[in-house]
């Protein structure tokens, strides 16, 4: 595999021992790969898992049982607080032993919900890849609050890896990749390669990890999102020796691949890809709208194919496009505000109520 440009996203259950603690010799060997790789000449961002692992085993004996009385976000916000900075300098001194530099970038989702500070946190990292500075993103724990997480760093790594258009996406987890069955069962196969045009989330069980907040299904989602943008995205296991190096050098590495789509979305649309968390409200369309939004010929969403308005936003905020059906079908830019998109619905001759330059569409 060829790439200048990686987003590694390093999970929980790679980070953490059984007992939930911070497994410090699996953090040194991704740095030696990462480190490895950087020597190679291809820039990486980490988006890197391993704060309330690492908070955890620095409070086991202060805390103790007094734990007990906090609930999980209260434990969260302790350890995190605690964690991010004993994470961040393992990192710092680890890759100070290869002669490099990492930098903390710390965020919520808060963060993305407008284009501005979009822009500003990729300026922020495209100036640490530049300076030769190992950009290491995490969620802020320390301040999110339960309805303004991500679903976990798997989301976060594919806001991470479109924003800064990287090469590809690698999210390292504790299994090979996506398996036609339980991974557990000797029976069930590895798949390895995933075209746009396939959805193999029907294989997927409903559990979660131990440690992370998201599962297998939270993976797919989010690769089968970032492949349709343009990058490939690899599910790995990070527990295997040299993962990393092997995924760039070698062609018999177990992983699953998510090809990246041929035609790759603008900034924007990336954007608005990952802001459905934001979204202010809701366009309603008929049948003929949702099918021409569908057809692939880059329609706008016009006036005249509007049913119903849900929500209050302003111009520019991002609106969710619903289907007859009430499916959700597109994400986009309103071009209008909801008061004058609520009288604006079903007439011709207007401006688009949502530019085609401004529409991703989900399908």
């Amino acid at each position: 595999m060829k790439y200048s440009r990686l987003a590694v996203k390093i999970g929980s259950n790679v980070l953490s021992r059984a007992d939930g603690t911070l497994d410090i010799t699996r953090m040194s060997a991704l740095v030696d790969q990462v480190s490895d790789l950087r020597r190679r000449g291809i820039d990486i961002v980490m988006i890197s898992s391993g704060a309330v692992a690492a908070g955890r085993s620095e409070l086991r004996q202060e805390v103790g049982s007094s734990q007990k009385s906090l609930d999980s976000v209260s434990q969260r916000q302790l350890f995190s607080a605690v964690g991010q900075a004993k994470l961040i300098n393992r990192y710092y001194e680890l890759f100070r032993d290869h002669g490099l530099s990492c930098g903390q970038v710390l965020t919520t989702k808060e963060n993305f919900s407008t284009r501005r500070h979009y822009l500003n946190q990729k300026h922020c990292m495209e100036v640490m890849l530049a300076a030769g500075v190992i950009p290491v993103v995490n969620e802020n724990d320390t301040v999110s609050l339960t309805e303004l997480m991500f679903t976990d760093n798997d989301e976060l790594s594919g806001l991470i890896a479109t924003m800064m258009g990287m090469d590809a996406l690698v999210i390292l987890s504790n299994i090979d990749g996506v398996y036609d069955g339980d991974p557990a069962d000797p029976a069930s196969h590895l798949i390895t390669d995933v075209a746009p045009v396939d959805d193999p989330t029907r294989y997927v069980q409903a559990a979660k990890s131990s440690l992370g907040r998201g599962g297998m299904g939270t993976k797919m989602r989010i690769a089968r999102k970032v492949a349709s943008e343009g990058l490939d995205v690899i599910i790995a296991n990070g527990k295997r020796p040299n993962i990393l190096v092997d995924l760039i050098t070698r062609d018999d590495t177990p992983c699953t691949v998510f090809h990246a789509a041929a035609v790759e979305p603008s900034s924007v649309k990336k954007w608005i890809a990952h802001s459905e968390g934001f979204a202010k409200g809701e366009v309603h369309v008929n049948r003929g709208a949702a099918d021409a939004l569908l057809s692939g010929t880059g329609a706008s969403l016009l006036a005249v194919g509007v049913t119903k308005i849900e929500g209050d936003w302003e111009k520019d905020d991002v609106v969710k496009v619903i289907d007859p059906d009430g499916r959700q079908i597109a994400l986009g830019r309103a071009g209008y505000s909801s008061i004058t998109a609520a009288k604006s619905i079903g007439r011709t001759g207007l401006k688009p109520m949502i530019h085609s330059d401004y529409l991703f569409i989900e399908g």
